[in-house]
């Protein structure tokens, strides 16, 4: 592992510009990817000898549903159950019913009022207990309910805290009749060995399409910038085409939050301001910070030396996660790469430092201290690294990487020729112009991957480590 970083080798330059190379044809995964989604789950609750699986959905929280459905109930709830010889149910309310004709995955149907919306009608002749055991939910069987995150505090018993509503856990008790047989399974999809943690080719195509569309709109968005535009206009650069996001969406100059407003507001952006940009698809989030500048002359006197305090420093953690992750790596060791060359301590930074992405923006994450888990091929990270220095604006690079071992990469190639091409010219972009040395296994989901502009008004200048051999 490479470790001889050094602040002092990253300048800011003109360099070339990335191109736009979004790719506008609709990805739809293949049925034998569903197929084999769904058998990976079976062998899974096989191992873990679970009866039936619970898995819980509603608009924020669906993708374990999606994974293995291929939509999320919008603005209703939802269950998916599968029983551990394949028979499965969609219970559905009011308004989604008619989307079990359209499941990736062939489901009996079972109408659940209780999951419309407040007011709907409610013409049921069972309550809800009796409606889950339609669904073949039985007494002292072994149950898994997956809801959306993994419990991970040692205070905690991790496998009896559920994250779904409470009347859906207090009725399958009233049916198990055994609270210890009712487990949490969210590990089964995104624990350390979990079926959505790593994909195939035809996964990496389909979440390619989202992350590269974030890129897009993300770089759309800084090349749009100019003193006296508001953060709402510019803001619309980043959302297009329909396309659903997983995170929201950021555009603020100065302060942030002020008044409690989450979102971007009718305010002028002013010389001088901090700015935060983040759009993101399934698939992988862009998100770029720095200053309303055109140099750091223009940078109030308490923070002209914001390139050698925050971003030079962030932009070689960035360059030094990017050199480093490759298949085989522990999550302790790119931890400790990271930790060695941006520390905690001084940049108070707390979250991991790289994280897995899929349907939602963080899916979980293997890069933490002590992690004995390997980085593995087919594992979708993005680069996010958020340092915090008192007094000084932020700095963001973040955007998204797979990884394909020799076997993988030639299933792309063969099967995805286009996307291969893109792959190909990102890593060269990378190589030639960003002088960033990726492994061979390392495949940017966008063309913005290493692409660093922190001072919005020189559109032409980003940030290049030098002597990087």
């Amino acid at each position: 592992m490479k470790l001889d970083y050094k602040y002092e080798n990253v300048t800011l330059e003109e360099l070339q510009r990335p191109l736009s190379d979004f790719n506008k044809n609709t990805v739809v995964l293949s049925n034998e990817t569903m197929e084999q989604r769904k058998n990976k789950l079976l062998h899974k609750m096989k191992e873990r000898s679970i009866d039936t699986l619970i898995i819980y959905a509603d608009r924020e929280h669906g993708s374990n549903f999606e994974y293995l459905t291929g939509f999320i109930p919008r603005f209703e709830e939802a269950l998916l159950v599968i029983s551990k010889n394949g028979e499965t149910y969609l219970l559905l309310g009011n308004e989604n019913l008619k989307m079990v004709n359209y499941s990736r995955i062939t489901a009996e149907a079972i109408h659940v009022p209780h999951f419309s919306l407040p007011n709907q009608p409610m013409e049921n002749s069972m309550n809800f207990v009796e409606i889950l055991k339609t669904a073949n939910i039985k007494q002292q069987a072994k149950i898994g309910i997956v809801g959306w995150k993994l419990f991970t505090s040692s205070y905690d018993d991790n496998k009896q805290l559920f994250d779904v509503p409470y009347y859906i856990v207090d009725s399958l008790k009233q049916i198990v009749g055994v609270s210890d047989n009712i487990v949490n399974c969210a590990d089964l999809f995104i624990g350390e060995e979990g079926i959505r943690t790593v994909n195939n080719a035809d996964e990496i195509s389909y979440y390619e399409y989202g992350a590269s569309l974030s890129s897009d709109c993300v770089l759309k968005a800084m090349d749009e910038i100019e003193l006296g535009k508001t953060d709402m206009e510019l803001a619309s650069y980043l959302s297009v085409y329909g396309q659903p996001h997983n995170v929201t969406n950021i555009f603020a100059t100065g302060e942030r939050f002020t008044n409690a407003v989450l979102y971007p507001q009718n305010k002028k952006i002013q010389l001088g301001d901090k700015f935060s940009i983040t759009t993101g698809y399934k698939g992988g989030l862009t998100s770029r910070a720095g200053y309303i500048v055109a140099d750091q002359k223009e940078l109030s006197e308490n923070v002209n030396d914001y390139l050698e305090k925050v971003a030079k420093p962030y932009y070689t953690a960035v360059v030094a996660w990017l050199e480093n992750i490759k298949i085989g790596l522990s999550g302790q060791d790119m931890y400790n790469c990271i930790q060695n060359v941006l520390p905690k301590e001084k940049f108070n930074w707390h979250l991991n430092p790289g994280h897995l992405v899929a349907d939602e923006e963080w899916m979980s994450s293997p890069i933490y201290p002590e992690s004995k888990t390997l980085i593995r091929s087919g594992m979708l990270f993005q680069v996010d690294i958020i340092p915090s220095v008192q007094g000084y604006g932020g700095a963001s690079a973040e955007t998204g990487i797979a990884l394909a071992d020799d076997e993988l990469r030639e299933k792309i190639k063969k099967d995805f020729p286009q996307l291969w091409a893109r792959f190909e010219k990102r890593r060269e972009f990378i190589k030639n112009v960003l002088n960033i040395n990726l492994h061979p296994e390392v495949l940017p989901l966008s063309n913005t991957v290493g692409y660093y502009r922190p001072f919005a008004l020189a559109k032409d200048k980003a940030l290049l480590y030098k002597n990087n051999g």
